[in-house]
């Protein structure tokens, strides 16, 4: 297959849309991308691709857009969407090779996949979007937007638009699809629930922490409310055994609360923060650590869905702490590796200790289930197989 990929966000920014371009390649298929200068999470588009156009990287054919670079405030957001919304809008109109079909990745913000419903469109070929972020919902989540604002409206009829506008969805959640038919009202789509794949290095021979602190537990991701981070924190102060440590690594809208409330509780031998660590360091205090924490709020539909590290944990063979609900507890429910605790502070203090102090055996024991699920059913290689399965069906 010729296969054009539109995405906002490519290498080196981390995400699985880089993961699913070279497994495509890999299975024999041309694959080309449009995509931005990178710029997310460096506050700048980098120095280096400020002059690249056009590259090659494991094969994929990579176009390289400007666009405004996204900061650390929301008026630069917005210029950061819209500019590659336009840009890429405008590449595509004059882009001349020739393709089978299109894939889209609907991160964030949904508008960067018009420029893929605009050439699949112009040139009659099918668009399968794979989407990994739910909007306008994810708006009002994170509280960028009220529901009863105009905004909101406004993003939800262009949401709609968008998404009625593909020839078929991959669902990264199950419970995205009851979104998609009882809130947008889209049920005329076929959806194919296929989870996204993992953020993960290939590194096999990662030299691990050595922790100083007797017992250890690993929380790495977005410091955030909806992650419920604090309450982490809080839960740690809860603890009767001061021998277990959490290792906090990520950036997020609560991580200044985090660092006052481990200043202002003299937790620092409780709570170590390791800043937002390349995955390739952040696994080095997966492989000692006596469990890994997944958490994330119950609320709305985003609450309900599987987050990337909740599938990244299970590759590392360790015992996992689920404060989850939804989609994520029923998978990880299925790999039978993971002890689960309620949102409530004192709940998961409980579960940390009690998950610190199982023995070798039983640690060693929940975390080859959940390797072995992960090998069984969610390596990026088999990921890419069943979106280059549902490829071939819609082109047929």
């Amino acid at each position: 297959m010729r296969i054009l990929i539109v995405s906002q966000y490519y290498y080196p920014e981390r995400n699985s849309v880089n993961d699913v371009a070279e497994g495509l390649v890999k299975l024999g298929h041309h694959v080309t991308i449009v995509t931005a200068k990178p710029n997310y999470g460096f506050g700048r588009i980098l120095k280096e691709y400020k002059k690249v156009s056009f590259e090659n990287i494991n094969g994929v054919q990579i176009h390289r857009l400007n666009l405004y670079p996204r900061k650390n405030n929301r008026l630069s957001i917005y210029l950061n969407y819209m500019s590659f919304h336009n840009n890429a809008k405008r590449f595509v109109r004059h882009f001349k090779q020739e393709f089978d079909v299109v894939l889209s990745f609907s991160l964030s913000p949904v508008i960067s996949v018009s420029p893929a419903i605009l050439f699949a469109k112009k040139h009659h070929i099918p668009h399968l979007l794979f989407c990994q972020d739910l909007w306008p919902e994810s708006t009002v989540v994170t509280k960028a937007v009220r529901k009863d604002s105009f905004i909101y409206k406004l993003l939800y009829r262009w949401s709609c638009s968008i998404y009625s506008k593909c020839d078929r969805i991959i669902i990264s959640s199950p419970s995205f699809k009851d979104y998609f038919e009882n809130v947008l009202h889209i049920s005329d789509k076929g959806f194919d629930y296929i989870n996204q794949p993992i953020l993960a290095s290939n590194n096999k021979d990662i030299d691990p922490v050595i922790y100083a602190n007797k017992y250890n537990i690993v929380y790495a991701g977005n410091i955030g409310k909806l992650q419920l981070t604090a309450s982490l924190v809080e839960a740690m102060q809860k603890l009767t055994d001061k021998n277990i440590k959490l290792h906090l690594m990520g950036m997020g809208s609560e991580l200044p609360l985090i660092k006052e409330m481990i200043e202002e509780n003299h937790m620092e031998n409780m709570v170590e923060y390791h800043g937002a660590l390349p995955i390739e360091e952040a696994e080095r205090y997966y492989l000692n650590a006596d469990a890994l924490i997944v958490s994330l709020k119950n609320e709305g539909f985003v609450g309900k869905t599987i987050p990337n590290k909740a599938i990244q944990y299970l590759k590392y063979a360790k015992p996992i702490i689920g404060v989850v609900s939804g989609d994520s507890k029923e998978l990880l429910q299925k790999a039978n590796g993971t002890i689960f605790s309620s949102e409530d502070i004192v709940d998961i203090a409980t579960t940390i200790e009690n998950v610190c102090h199982l023995s070798d055996e039983e640690k060693s024991k929940l975390g080859q289930n959940n390797k072995d699920y992960f090998d069984g059913n969610l390596s990026s290689e088999k990921l890419v197989e069943q979106i280059e399965s549902t490829l071939k069906d819609l082109i047929k």
